[in-house]
């Protein structure tokens, strides 16, 4: 077996990456309130569901600053794909490719964007394996975020800090499934922009909740 991945270097970070990992650089204090704390809610739509082969279609995001949706401070991109959208154009229609930027420009436009806040999504493993499928090659490896799952905010929430995740029933909390709970209507679903306002108005109800059965402050939440 050829030992040439194991020594190949990283690439070095572009001067745009950089810039991000320094403004992650200091950590949120543990003391700090919910109300004091900046979500970057986020989804991505994609040519499907490998994180190893498929490819990032588009990318939507939102804030949330002081317990308040941002709606003016979003940001939809849509990164360059030569990949065919086929497989999943039945779940989000995405299918012109006019508006499209560079990788390059995508990332740079990404980390601006999120900068040192809490990266939240509805299984957000998912979106960010597949951002950093775009990122690495600019030099960014892994998220220094912290990051914030709704749907497992939701089980904890509902079972307790100590459940063993793996033994409830995921289709329980899906989105759809979630929302409808909370009385979300499912409005633009299956597109970025809407699947991350969706997650935003669901996280909002889950802060609220979570304020109840104690969690009041960063280190608590997370």
């Amino acid at each position: 077996m050829s030992t040439w991945k194991f020594w190949k270097k990283s690439p070095k970070p572009k001067d745009f990456v950089a810039e991000f990992l320094e403004k992650n650089s200091e950590k949120i204090p543990a003391i700090r309130t919910l109300d004091q704390l900046e979500f970057v809610v986020l989804d991505t739509e994609t040519t499907g569901f490998d994180v190893e082969k498929d490819h990032v279609l588009s990318f939507g995001a939102l804030k949330i600053k002081n317990r308040k949706i941002r709606v003016s401070e979003s940001l939809e991109l849509y990164p360059f794909s030569d990949r065919s959208v086929s497989s999943t154009v039945a779940i989000h229609g995405i299918l012109e490719k006019e508006n499209r930027v560079t990788l390059e420009d995508f990332s740079e436009k990404l980390l601006e964007f999120i900068g040192n806040g809490i990266l939240v999504g509805h299984h957000v493993g998912y979106d960010l394996e597949m951002l950093l499928r775009i990122l690495k090659p600019f030099g960014l490896n892994r998220f220094p975020n912290p990051v914030l799952d709704t749907m497992t905010f939701a089980m904890r929430l509902d079972h307790g800090p100590f459940a063993d995740l793996s033994q409830i029933q995921k289709e329980s909390y899906s989105l759809d499934s979630v929302c409808e709970r909370f009385g979300i209507e499912p409005d633009d679903r299956h597109t970025a922009g809407g699947d991350a306002f969706l997650t935003a108005q669901l996280l909002q109800k889950l802060l609220v909740l979570g304020e109840k059965k104690g969690i009041r402050t960063f280190k608590e939440l997370i």
